[in-house]
């Protein structure tokens, strides 16, 4: 089971898309940077989607600040496919930022994703 949390300016609506999904092996939850941070680094969460209104900046600000460079990915304005987000997941990340209008793009994408690995 992989457990996702969302935050941002449009963390409901990234939960509430992926409950929509109705996927297994998943559990996704609301919360904010600060929580998430502690969360991925004590284990008790596995992925953070972030969103703002570029996706570039304070989509995942905090948690690069905390986390570190190395597992986070922002994808700005770029809609990912599957195969790169999969490459992404692979290469250990596990933080990942974008713009808050293209949450039905791009959420779907990497939680079909996350899915894919836990199962």
């Amino acid at each position: 089971m992989a457990k996702i949390l969302t935050g941002g300016v449009g963390k409901v609506e990234v939960a509430r898309t992926a409950h929509e999904l109705a996927l297994g092996g998943v559990e996704v939850s609301v919360s904010n940077d600060m929580d998430a941070a502690v969360k991925l680094r004590s284990g008790q969460a596995d992925y953070f989607l972030g969103t703002c209104h570029t996706g570039a900046g304070a989509s995942l600000g905090v948690l690069v600040g905390l986390m570190g460079q190395q597992t986070c990915h922002t994808f700005g304005r770029s809609v990912p496919t599957a195969d790169e987000v999969q490459d992404l997941l692979a290469g250990g990340k596990k933080v990942f930022g974008f713009a808050v209008d293209q949450i039905d793009l791009i959420a779907p994408v990497l939680i079909h994703a996350i899915a894919a690995r836990t199962a």
